[in-house]
């Protein structure tokens, strides 16, 4: 078949289609692949009970069914749901906000697709550019944008810490905003190393797009106040030059695909405008699902009571394993301020790490290559190539096994 140019760039291998792949092809699989590669969410008893009894409530009420599963809604997304969540963040947070700074958008995926096509690529005789400040960063950024040479990244700095663990820090020193750049955009906590940039590195970030007259796009999918994976104390930022993008997925929802923007009325209508032409509609059984959790609060208290500590205890197990199983060898591992991955850095591995995934791959376990999340960045820098993402998210017993054949892989190509 000959495809357009559109199609011949959106059905090529990339790193997302292959993430994805390995996830169908485990899911179809005969016998069990351990599956320390995908960002699915945790089964976490308490909270699936929680939802049972919505749905509960919803399939008892004519009016509810029929607002949830029943109607079209708005291209901005159900009215109720924006309402409820502007009034919490309001609350919350003291933010100016209202439901015209809120929309709905088919997943997170479809936000960063709409936000970064909007604000990079062709401007007539100008090309702009998403300015990714701290490398390495989130894999599915990488191959939303229309258009080739969509990202440019900055290096980070590397902070060595006690226990073989160390930390990415933006490189102010280095970090250049110049007219090429359309949006700056970090994640926090950060997909794939569970970073969680300070205070002072968002304050400094906002003065810098503000400065170049750009917004500041924050990826919260992970963060406060909800589903609140994250493990370090942070304060939420908000304001009409940032767009803050939320997720249900990580509560426990993936399957609805609901992703949130929040941002000025320009950008969110913006926005809404592109979920017409594309979807018509964007899901309303997230928002149908959620909406009294968001309306009481009860939100907040579910991520910080039953989600938090879940994923806390589980990063704190992985590590310990990894150090155990992996002990007098070279590696690091960033340390787990949030998000649910483990990111390790070998920087004796003679392989690579996409070589250490095929191998990991043909043993049943699925990892992510490193080189995937350094997109943007123009430099060939070893590091990019020393590195894998683990998710940690699975069965204790899942992750524990998939730890122990790592470390086994490891151990053999480190002695080749």
């Amino acid at each position: 078949m000959n495809f357009s140019d559109f199609g011949k760039r959106f059905t090529r291998m990339t790193g997302t289609r292959e993430l994805m792949d390995d996830l169908g092809e485990a899911m179809a699989s005969d016998h069990p692949f351990l599956m320390l590669g995908g960002g699915n969410p945790s089964s976490i008893p308490a909270v699936e009970e929680l939802i049972k009894k919505r749905l509960r409530v919803i399939a008892g009420d004519d009016g509810e069914l029929r607002r949830t599963f029943g109607n079209y809604s708005p291209s901005h997304g159900d009215i109720r749901f924006r309402r409820a969540l502007a009034t919490l963040l309001r609350r919350e947070f003291g933010w100016d906000i209202d439901a015209r700074n809120v929309c709905l958008t088919v997943g997170s995926q479809g936000s960063f697709f709409s936000l970064f096509n909007l604000l990079a690529g062709s401007f007539g005789h100008e090309h702009k550019r998403i300015l990714l400040p701290l490398t390495p960063e989130y894999i599915g950024y990488m191959d939303v944008g229309l258009v080739d040479d969509l990202f440019v990244a900055q290096r980070p700095s590397i902070e060595h810490l006690d226990n073989g663990m160390f930390k990415y820090h933006v490189d102010f020193e280095q970090l250049s905003v110049d007219e090429s750049v359309g949006a700056i955009c970090v994640s926090r906590p950060t997909n794939p190393t569970g970073n969680v940039l300070t205070d002072g590195e968002m304050r400094h970030l906002d003065q810098l797009a503000r400065k170049a007259n750009v917004p500041l796009i924050v990826d919260n999918a992970y963060g406060l106040p909800f589903p609140h994976i994250i493990f370090v104390e942070a304060t939420p930022i908000w304001n009409d030059n940032i767009i803050l993008c939320m997720s249900l997925s990580k509560l426990g929802l993936p399957g609805i695909r609901n992703g949130i923007v929040i941002a000025n009325e320009e950008i969110v209508d913006a926005v809404a405008s592109i979920n017409a032409i594309v979807n018509l509609a964007v899901p309303s059984v997230g928002a149908g699902l959620l909406h009294e959790w968001v309306e009481s609060g009860d939100i907040i208290r579910i991520s910080h009571e039953l989600i938090t500590p879940h994923y806390r205890h589980k990063a704190e197990l992985a590590v310990e394993w990894f150090q155990s199983e992996l002990a007098g060898l070279d590696f690091h591992i960033h340390k787990p301020e949030g998000a649910m991955f483990l990111w390790l850095w070998f920087p004796s591995l003679r392989i690579g790490c996409d070589e250490l995934y095929r191998r990991l791959k043909a043993r049943d376990v699925l990892v992510i290559s490193g080189h995937h999340f350094f997109g943007g960045l123009a430099e060939d820098w070893d590091h990019r190539h020393q590195c894998i993402r683990v998710t940690y998210s699975q069965d204790s017993d899942v992750v524990r096994r998939g730890i122990r054949i790592i470390a086994e892989e490891v151990k053999r190509a480190m002695e080749e």
